[in-house]
């Protein structure tokens, strides 16, 4: 084997850098243990803010020393393997950006008839379509009315934009481009929003060619305050900066106390201020959500708090106090790294917020400031320290702003005169006179006054004003990037049309069913990879020792480079995980029986090894490239657990290339030079004669194949069009309840109880994994998605659960007992989102098919082998589909989700796999030209294969069965899709996609 050196190379450098990024999950999850150690009290309950009290103490606080580098604790959670909402509980939630209130904004809320009913057309059309709102909206206007688009926007607030004279095409780019500026706007609100989580790991992404924004935030456990934070208006401000000689006087009076203050307390023992920065945090953390969601609150003291307590909660402050005492100055001066304002360290923070939260502060502080602080550090090139900013602002009429982001009816990245990235913004005429009283008293002053830009109470920009801007068109001009010029003027246009957040899609899962769920992922990778490492030692002798090995690198490499790439581990990916783990067997399979082939002709160790490596190397690169594309499409057109089981499918798949194609090769040949070459085995007693001498006819028998398959695919679909699919909420919209009990529950029973208080709308309730666990699915009011419809589908389940049970209804689910019940997870799905859920499983499906079908073609070169693997495709496929069917029939009804779509894009991939496999073997005696009986050469090749093809199928086999019975009530309709896909698979293989290619063959066959 050449380049030996550079795959043991490669494979300390991935090895070394997989321990480097996995050691911080390890000291994670250390620290993790430690709160919880820390907030369980006598009773053994975790309190959760005490938790995230003690996490958030230590935040920005050095927890990790490797080799003299230290790693604060928000740097050690920014690089461990994090785990996925269904592992640790949490809360996903898609919101939409609504296009109807931008359009009816841009217009001025127009009442124009034809206006009003083409927007209704549109919400209709909408239902049932994937085009954009605004083509839509465009189509139903111009089936109303005649009138252009431009008698309705060309208004006062869009003069200089639209005009009446503007063509149809004009204003509809206009509008376009309002709605994108819109969701830009939304998203940049909502990520500055979700960034005061700190610890909790939030995370936010636009999904591009939607108007919807999606986030996920672990360990969430007060979604009510969530959702009043994600979706509270927007709360845009300019306020007058206070310059620090106006305050100068106070800071120094409050300086003075504190050091008097900590003279007279040096006994003060630093745990005890530990304990009490922990608790205030607590306290601040617990008020964030209504301070961001609170449109006309005077947060003056909330502020310090609730940002401080998400930046970081500095438990070193004792010590810092204790230190400045003797020089007779306090941390509000001693602290600030900047002589041209109040900067402060990012882990300072909370030290300064701590001291302007105190009453005695805020009573020498003037009543006519409040304190804000900027929204994002500025780094220190340097030495690599983040500082923030510390403004005090000065309040109007009724402690509010003088004007808010109402006014402004434009705003637009620029270039000042300088060429240099600036932002311009217009006002309307209320906004254009308060501006210029506002910006002539701030160029009046000496020195120059600033006005700060405040979004949500975090300040954005303060620029200085050099002069009355009396017509409402003003320039901002700053160190902005052009970027950070861009996302200014989203901000600046955040009050100037409403773009109001609804929650289409919503999944809670509570600590302790994302525990459960954790568990049994564990239980199924580990079981499947004992019984896998032991059969294959029991088949394969030494061999099998060096599979093995191969086989805990992969799952080792796939780990280490999920936390490098700082991907999230769900339950699907557990899942992927142990589906690479029967996969992976699969190239050392295809090595091992070429290697025992050679052997068995007479080919001596040395040669056969070669031989077997050479010969297998084509089959196991078609292999892996035809599941690796599905696993590429499953990711591209997927979402959320179907994305997470795609990424780790997709890295499992080239990890177990590397590692059983070229890691094996090195250690085997380590084992022949170094040892004796009797004593490398590939066989032992058990395998010897097993699965050999195969004579069988199987082209003979391809019309009863065609025959067998045919009748059971008929059958199970019309059972399927009679009884129709089980869908879950992902494709059929709705909400669902995991409600746990003490006792078992009677699933029928509860389901006719629930039919009442649920109004008779569609409702289902099955058990989830044991008899005290019940899964609730209904469709009532499915077509509500406010957050009103929520809170009534909710309370209507539970007032029917408790008429049912006689029990009551808690929220901790550690207090469950004979006479109460909890609800520890929840999802909704809208008929909208569920609608483009079937588009895009529809299409992956397609995609699927057509770019196998055009891989095949190129790699085989003729038509009729690419059909072969399609028809077996979409043989395979509908096998699985009849199969649900005819289990409905017995009373097993799983559910259709997301999750089924994964195991049938990957059943679609192993199909592939294993038809590769065997087109391979057939080109191969093809082009050896040993006879021209086609059916000869095709039973020939199919018999060589037939070893490889049931030991791998086998081993997966027992893989997924463990999934089936270990994974878990998610994962069980996924487990018996791939269970019945991996059969079908290989029985495809043989019996439907090589008889195909001999059928659609122009050659005549005598």
């Amino acid at each position: 084997m050449r380049n030996k050196g550079a795959v043991v190379f490669l494979t300390i450098i991935i090895t070394l850098l997989c321990v480097y990024y996995l050691s911080f999950t390890f000291v994670a999850r250390n620290i993790q243990q430690d709160a919880i150690d820390y907030a369980t009290g006598e009773s053994g309950v975790v309190d959760l803010s005490k938790k995230q009290a003690y996490l958030d103490s230590i935040y920005n606080l050095p927890v990790y020393n490797l080799f003299g580098a230290e790693f604060t604790y928000k740097e050690v959670k920014d690089t461990e393997l994090s785990l996925g909402l269904d592992l640790q509980g949490g809360m996903h939630v898609t919101l939409e950006v609504s296009p109807v209130d931008i359009i009816k904004g841009l217009s001025g809320n127009s009442q124009d008839p034809a206006f009003l009913t083409a927007i209704e057309k549109a919400r209709e059309k909408q239902r049932n379509s994937q085009e954009r709102f605004a083509d839509l909206f465009y189509e139903s206007y111009q089936e109303t009315t005649e009138k252009p688009l431009a008698d309705i926007f060309a208004t006062a607030a869009n003069r200089g934009r639209i005009s009446r004279s503007d063509s149809d095409d004009a204003v509809m780019e206009i509008i376009s481009k309002e709605i994108e500026d819109a969701i830009d706007r939304s998203f940049i609100i909502l990520r500055t929003r979700i960034d005061q989580f700190g610890t909790s790991q939030p995370n936010i992404q636009r999904l591009q060619g939607t108007g919807r924004i999606q986030i996920e935030i672990p360990g969430a456990d007060n979604p009510e305050r969530i959702r009043k934070l994600l979706q509270g208006v927007a709360k845009l401000e300019f306020w007058e900066v206070a310059e620090l000689s106006e305050i100068n006087n106070s800071l120094v009076a409050i300086n003075d106390m504190l050091v008097k203050e900590q003279q007279a307390k040096t006994e003060l023992n630093a745990s005890d201020l530990k304990t009490e920065v922990q608790e205030e945090a607590a306290a601040g953390e617990e008020e964030l959500g209504d301070a961001l969601s609170s449109a006309d609150t005077d947060t003056t003291d909330e502020t310090g708090s609730d940002l401080d307590a998400a930046l970081s909660g500095d438990t070193t402050a004792g010590d810092q106090l204790d230190s400045l005492v003797n020089n007779e100055v306090s941390p509000l001066f001693a602290l600030i790294k900047a002589r041209d304002g109040l900067v402060y360290d990012v882990s300072d923070t909370a030290i300064i917020g701590k001291i302007l939260r105190r009453e005695d502060v805020q009573s020498i502080l003037p009543r006519t400031v409040k304190p804000l602080w900027e929204v994002k550090p500025t780094v220190n090139e340097q030495t690599g320290e983040e500082y923030l900013q510390l403004y005090f602002v000065r309040k109007g009429r009724g402690g509010n702003a003088k004007l808010t982001g109402e006014v402004i009816t434009d705003a637009r990245q620029d270039l000042d005169q300088y060429s240099r990235p600036a932002v311009s913004m217009q006002m309307n005429a209320l906004g254009t006179r308060v501006w210029a009283k506002m910006t002539a008293d701030a160029a009046n002053q000496t020195p120059k006054g600033r006005i700060a830009i405040v979004l949500d109470n975090l300040v954005y920009s303060a620029p200085y004003v050099n002069g009355e801007i009396p017509n409402g068109s003003s320039q901002i001009s700053g160190n902005f990037s052009i970027e950070e010029a861009k996302d200014l003027a989203n901000i600046l246009k955040a009050g100037s049309l409403p773009a109001p957040t609804r929650i289409v899609e919503e999944a809670i899962v509570g600590p302790t069913l994302g525990k459960i769920a954790r568990d049994q992922g564990i239980i199924s990778i580990v079981s499947g990879l004992v019984i896998v490492v032991l059969f294959m030692i029991a088949y394969y002798s030494k061999g099998g020792f060096v599979a093995n090995i191969a086989l805990v690198f992969n799952v080792f490499f796939i780990l280490g480079i999920l936390a490098q790439f700082n991907a999230s581990l769900t339950l699907p990916g557990m899942a992927g995980i142990l589906l690479t783990i029967g996969m992976s067997i699969d190239a050392n399979v295809l090595i091992f029986e070429r290697i025992r082939e050679e052997l068995n002709n007479g080919v001596k160790l040395r040669a056969a090894i070669t031989d077997g490596y050479k010969k297998a190397f084509s089959s196991i690169v078609d292999a892996n490239v035809t599941t690796l594309l599905t696993a590429v499409i499953l990711y591209v057109l997927g979402q959320g657990p179907v994305k997470g089981f795609a990424i780790t499918l997709m890295i499992g798949i080239v990890c177990s290339f590397f590692s059983a194609v070229y890691i094996t090769r090195v250690i085997i040949e380590w084992m022949v030079r170094k040892g004796d070459e009797s004593k490398v085995s590939f066989k032992t007693p058990l395998s010897k004669s097993m699965l050999a001498d195969f004579g069988i006819d199987f082209m003979g028998k391809r019309r009863l194949a065609y025959l067998i398959s045919g009748a059971i695919i008929v059958i199970g679909l019309a059972i399927v069009a009679v009884q129709g699919l089980n869908l879950g909420v992902d494709f059929k919209g709705g909400r669902s309840y995991i409600v746990n009990f003490q006792s078992p529950v009677a699933a029928t029973d509860m389901k006719l109880a629930l039919s009442e208080s649920l109004e008779g709308a569609g409702t289902e309730v099955k058990n989830f994994g044991s008899n005290n666990i019940m899964k609730v699915t209904t469709s009532y009011m499915v077509d509500d998605e406010s957050d009103t419809a929520d809170e009534e589908v909710k309370n209507a389940v539970i007032s029917g659960i408790e008429s049912f049970t006689g029990q009551k209804y808690v929220a901790n689910s550690s207090q469950v007992d004979a006479e109460h019940f909890t609800i520890s997870g929840s999802s909704k799905v809208g008929a909208t989102i569920a609608d483009d859920i079937k588009s895009s499983s529809y299409e992956a499906g397609i995609f699927s098919i057509v770019i196998i079908f055009l891989y095949i073609l190129i790699r085989f070169r003729k038509w009729q082998f690419s059909t072969g693997a399609i028809v077996a495709v979409v043989h395979d496929t509908l096998f699985v589909f009849a199969m649900f069917g005819i289990a409905g029939v017995f009373g097993i009804r799983f559910e259709i989700d997301q999750v089924f779509v994964a195991a049938l894009l990957t059943v679609i991939g192993y199909s592939i796999n294993d038809t590769v496999v065997v087109f391979d073997r057939i080109r191969e005696y093809l082009n050896l030209g040993t006879s021209s009986d086609r059916i000869k050469v095709f039973n020939s090749a199919i018999n060589t294969t037939l070893n490889r093809t049931l030991m791998t199928s086998f081993t997966t086999l027992i893989v997924v069965l463990i999934l089936f019975i270990f994974g878990g009530e998610v994962l069980r309709g996924f487990s018996f899709a791939l269970l019945v896909g991996i059969i079908v698979g290989t029985y495809s293989s043989i019996f439907i996609a090589s008889p195909v290619v001999i059928d659609l063959d122009k050659k005549k066959i005598e």
